[in-house]
């Protein structure tokens, strides 16, 4: 794969600060949280936004899909929420004689679910199938999803009544999974005046288009990756499953994962490669959600955060970064 010139390059980051710019008027003080938000959605993945209610998960997701024009749908997953009600239903067309499907919320550019664990395991895994494959199959019929295509994801802490633990096997489809947070003192001052009387985001303009999107997952497909950066990547992975205080380890998927983002994440600092540093300041993100500790590593109060940290500090870190395009 040839790697993208330099001028491709600007313009991916051009955009990329230009989205992350807009989103922050109304998100204010979350620039860190936004800017991975978008790595992910130029990465083809999928976030998964946990923190109690009232931090702004959902105005983040539609501010983002109204900063690229895209087509934003929002599902609230409750209880009594049905597979169908996600992903749509065939309805008899009384004068055509047949079938006619009746799309869900699914199809869309970017896909909110609400407080995701409020919903059945059933209807959370109607997802499945949308995130990995970006495809819905009803009736026999499989109906592709147009790109861009991501699902952000919001959930309050599982100690709250009503809810479910997200199966494993949806946990691991979300690239990655991000914590808000309270804002700072200032900041919520400032928020105070800006969206005392009429929030920013009626404000909010599109400052890019879907296709420009499309454009700027091709040029982070093309960032190369050497060899070594390989090897790292892979060895961190590999020390989650070894360390002793881990029960389940990172799964291949999460190295794919970890690889495709650092791609965007280099090609939004100006390079054409990815260094040691792109994959450090990615790994806690992409693998805190994946891995489940021993009883007793929770009993001695360690964290999945403390393990990988542990693990990064054990794996060799590349001395080099040159590049070796994929």
């Amino acid at each position: 794969m040839a790697e993208p010139t330099s001028q491709l390059i600007d313009v991916f980051g051009e955009r990329f600060k230009r989205i992350v710019t807009n989103v922050e008027t109304v998100i204010q003080g979350k620039r860190e949280v936004i800017e991975l938000t978008v790595l992910a959605m130029v990465s083809e993945g999928h976030v998964l936004i946990e923190d109690v209610p009232g931090v702004g998960k959902t105005q983040l997701a539609k501010s983002l899909a109204r900063s690229i024009d895209g087509e934003f749908h929002r599902v609230q997953f409750t209880p009594d929420l049905l597979p169908s009600d996600v992903t749509g239903v065939s309805v008899w067309d009384r004068n055509a004689g047949q079938f006619d499907f009746k799309p869900g919320p699914i199809f869309a550019n970017i896909v909110v679910g609400d407080e995701i664990n409020r919903a059945s395991p059933k209807t959370q895994s109607a997802l499945l199938e949308a995130m990995e494959e970006r495809q819905v199959t009803s009736d026999g019929v499989t109906r592709v999803l147009e790109p861009p295509f991501m699902v952000i994801a919001t959930q309050n802490p599982l100690e709250h009544e009503g809810t479910y633990p997200l199966p494993e096997a949806q946990l691991d489809r979300f690239m990655m999974r991000v914590v808000i947070g309270y804002p700072s003192r200032d900041k919520e001052l400032e928020m105070l005046d800006t969206h005392g009387v009429r929030s920013t985001f009626f404000d909010l303009g599109a400052v890019a288009s879907v296709h420009d999107v499309g454009d700027m997952i091709d040029i982070a497909r093309q960032v190369a990756v050497s060899a070594s950066v390989k090897n790292y990547i892979v060895d961190l992975i590999e020390g989650t499953r070894l360390h002793p205080d881990v029960m389940l380890g990172a799964s291949p998927r999460s190295a794919l994962f970890l690889q495709r983002i650092s791609r965007s994440r280099a090609a939004s600092r100006g390079r054409d490669y990815v260094m040691p540093d792109d994959i450090k300041e990615l790994a806690a993100p992409v693998l805190e959600h994946r891995l489940a500790l021993r009883p007793e590593a929770q009993m001695r109060g360690e964290t999945v955060g403390t393990i990988i940290e542990d693990v990064m500090g054990r794996v060799r870190v590349p001395g080099t970064t040159s590049r070796i395009a994929t």
